[in-house]
Parts: C-alpha cells; structure tokens; sequence
C-alpha cells in the first residue's frame, strides 16, 4: 500500500510537470522574449549610431520597485557626469542640511549709536546665501535706519569668512571664470534676478540710434564694481547680431565687443566677476545711500569682532526652495556653495576638501562605493570627475525611502513641461507622448561629454531609474539626441 501511494505521487507530481507549468512557462518566455527584442534593439541602436562611433557610453536602468538591473551597457566603466554630479550634491545636501535649512545675512555694528550716529563700524556678514538680490539689501538698509543710523562715522566692512576664500574648485578651467557658469565661490554674494546666477551681473546691450554709432547698455544690477569698455557697433538693419564680452582676469574691467543692427532685439551677456564679496559691499553700500545712511568711512573686508552686536538679519528660501533653480536651470555656483556648506556644517571648515570628505562619507549609504569614484567637486565642472551609471542608478533607486525624496524629485527638470522653473534644462526635450512630462533627470554637457540620468514612467507602468554617461564625444550637442532616443525606447518598450 505504501509503495501503490508512492507510486501514485510520482504519477501526479509528472502529471502536474506536464499540465500546470506550460502557462506559467509560457508567461516567463513572453516576458524574456519581450525584454530581449528591447534589449537587441537598445544594443542594435547603440552599435549603429554614428555619433558614438569612437566614444564611450555607459548606460544603466533599474527597476526602482526592487533595484533589479534591466539594462546595462559598460555600465561599471567610470565616466565624467558633468553636471549629473549635482544629483549625488544636492541629496546629500537634504540628508544632512534638511529641507528647511536656511543662509542668514546678517549686519553688525561695533560701536554706540548716538543722536541718530554710529561711532564705528557696520558689518555685513554672509554665510553663504547664493539668492541674495538687490531688493535684500534694499531690506537690510531699511533696518540699519529703523535701528536709528543715519550716518556711519566708521567703515562698512564685509565679512565672508563663514567660508574659506578658496574661490574656485580645483579644475575650474581659466576659460570659463568670466562665464556665469564658473563664477566664484565666496560666502558673500549677490544674484542680478530670479535665476540666482550668483556673483554674476548683466550686462543688455541694445542698439544706438543710428548705425556706425556706439551700442548702449545697462548694467543689472548697477555697481561701481564692474568698468565696462564698450565696443559694440551699431550696424544697420539685416546687419549681424554678435556680441561678446571678455573680463580681464583678476579684474572686474569688462570689454564688449561685436555688432548689434538697428531696431534689433536686446541681448543680454551674464558676467562672473571678480571678487563676489566686494560685489555685495558695493551693493550694501549703494543701498545704505539710497536710505538716506552716510557712510564716512571706507569699504573693508575683515571678519566682525566678538564685541559686535545684530542689528539687521535677511535669511535666504530653504534648502527645498532653492533646490529648484539650481537643479532645473543646472546651477554651478549653488552645488558648490553646498559643497562648501557641507564641509562647514559637519566638518567645521567651509571648503572644497571638507565639502568631498562629506560626501565621500556619506554616499556609501546609498549604494556608491567611494573608492570606485573620482569627486573634485560638487557642480560636475571637473572632466576628472568619475562615476559609473551602474552607481548612479542604485543611487536613484536607494533614495526613495528618504523623507525628503519627493522634494529631490520636484526639484529634478520635467521634460517637455514649457515653464522654464518646471522643465528647466529639459523644457525643449522628449516632447512626444510617450516621455511628455514622465520623465525627471539632470542634464549635463562639457566639451565631449552629454550625460542623462534620473527617472521614467513607461507605458506599461513601470518606474525605472536610468543613467546614460557619454563621454568622447565629437560633438556634445549630438549626444543629446542619443540620450533622447535612448530614453523613448525605454518609455515605449518596456
């Protein structure tokens, strides 16, 4: 009986192999089949394209429900990210600063106020503030007059010291320190608008009234800082519209230079200047005039006494706010003033070097091994930065459980979304149906590298994170397209 019941369990245990696996079998086979006609067909795509013939490109996607790798393509290889550095940055910045974390500006005064005089100095101390415009320090003024100032007997000092006065990271190249993209990093500076662009001014250049005469311009906002030597000729209607400007290094003397037609349209030139903390003296003092505030003594830079007492105090967005322009319009100054700031708040030293400990430190955590990458700095401006897209996907994908992640993502550029501060640097890209507003990643260009990495809804419901590293390019601009049609197939085939 024992060897019938045996036999009789073998029976049904074959009986089952033979019947109930086939429709599971087959369902696993469809789902292999499908992924691999998508997989030759990225393989095919990446094999054939011509414009990475002779380049490197390493591409990674993830599934973000279980961080199961769907995709890899020399995906270990260690690339330069360029600007898709700022996602590693501005995480860290609200895992360790938190999302309300704010930057004070603040005034101090040394000395007794008498019969509406200060008998010392005023002090306009910054902890590193990249969104402080005009208006603040308009603001800051109204409150040195309502403490009951009017006239400033001493010196109108500036100081930056919340940082070290190391203003460029490593491997800022020299090309790029007039650029707005390149502009120094001090803990007291200024923005000319909304775009917080910081340390910059710009300069609109409109056409004179007649041709063979000298253009015009305005500066935003005004300072006494920048000397413009103006160059630019009026030519008539049809004529070119060029217009360049070059800033003599380790000065703020600007030279315009080009052609602008008659009856054309205003072209505006950003400008990184020297010396940023100098920037927003200039501008405190300007504002103090405004009020009505005589300033007897001159403009210095030193750090405010311990004796000193607050009399006026602006403090910047939070860390959740400004993450939004420097992540959708891709602003340098912003990741390495968090850099700076990391190093500051953990390390207690605002620098580069302590900025990279930190995050060296702390990225382990969510999947990237330190000793497999190369950090120079925290805007992505450094070719000689490495990581690999297998790293940044197991990133993305790790962060999700954080509180702060749905405010990461919101800050992450909207494809195809119009408004500049929702798409941002991906507002004019992956327009069609299938990527319109599905997909939030972080752009990136240098010369011969185009990076993409961040998220995507697909078609069939899927979040995935996806990284693509080109480097080697001939042409960057190029790379972008094959960035996009990289990013179509998976929101189509998947």
């Amino acid at each position: 009986m024992k060897r019938f019941s045996q036999v009789m369990f073998l029976q049904l245990c074959i009986l089952s192999m033979l019947f109930l696996p086939f429709s599971v079998k087959d369902e696993q086979l469809t789902a292999h089949d499908d992924q691999s006609k998508w997989i030759t067909s990225l393989d095919e795509f990446i094999r054939t394209a011509p414009d990475l013939e002779g380049a490197i490109a390493g591409i990674s996607v993830r599934d973000t429900s279980d961080t199961s790798l769907l995709y890899e393509h020399q995906a270990d290889i260690r690339l330069t990210p360029a600007s898709n550095m700022k996602l590693l940055t501005s995480a860290i910045a609200l895992d360790l600063l938190g999302e309300t974390h704010t930057f004070p500006t603040d005034v101090w005064i040394d000395g007794s106020i008498h019969k509406k005089t200060l008998h010392g100095n005023l002090y306009l101390r910054g902890s590193g503030d990249p969104t402080l415009l005009e208006s603040d320090f308009a603001a800051l003024a109204k409150q040195v007059k309502k403490a009951g100032i009017h006239t400033i007997r001493g010196q109108l000092a500036a100081d930056d010291t919340w940082f070290d006065d190391t203003r460029y990271s490593i491997d800022l190249p020299w090309s790029d320190e007039d650029q707005y993209y390149g502009a120094q990093i001090s803990a007291l500076t200024a923005s000319p608008n909304e775009d917080y662009d910081a340390g910059t001014i710009i300069l609109e250049v409109k056409p004179g009234k007649k041709a063979g005469q000298k253009a015009s311009y305005e500066m935003i906002p005004k300072t006494d800082v920048a000397q413009v030597v103006n160059q630019v000729k009026t030519v008539p209607e049809g004529g070119k519209k060029k217009i360049s400007f070059k800033r003599s290094h380790g000065t703020n003397k600007i030279t315009l230079t080009g052609t602008i037609p008659l009856k054309a349209s205003s072209s505006k030139q950003w400008v990184a200047l020297w010396e940023p903390t100098t920037y927003a003296l200039d501008l405190m003092k300007r504002a103090l005039k405004a009020e009505g505030i005589q300033l007897k003594g001159p403009l210095k830079t030193k750090q405010v006494p311990k004796k000193a007492k607050k009399i006026a105090s602006h403090t910047s967005m939070p860390l959740s706010d400004l993450l939004v322009p420097m992540m959708k319009l891709s602003n340098n100054t912003h990741a390495e003033i968090l850099l700076k700031e990391l190093g500051k708040r953990v390390k207690n030293k605002g620098s580069f070097d302590k900025g990279l400990d930190v995050l060296n430190e702390r990225l382990p955590a969510y999947g990237i091994d330190a000793s497999m990458t190369v950090l120079r700095d925290g805007s992505g401006i450094s070719p000689i930065n490495l990581v690999s897209a297998n790293q940044f996907t197991l990133f993305l994908t790790n962060i999700q459980k954080e509180k702060w992640f749905n405010t990461y993502v919101h800050a992450l550029p909207l494809a195809g979304a119009s408004e500049r501060m929702v798409g941002g640097t991906l507002r004019n890209r992956l327009k069609e149906p299938a990527t319109l507003e599905k997909v939030r990643a972080k752009t990136g260009t240098l010369s011969t590298v185009s990076t993409l990495s961040g998220y995507i809804e697909t078609q069939s419901g899927k979040t995935l994170a996806f990284s693509i590293l080109l480097n080697h390019l001939v042409d960057d601009e190029k790379g972008k397209e094959i960035e996009d049609r990289i990013v179509s197939m998976l929101a189509e085939d998947l």
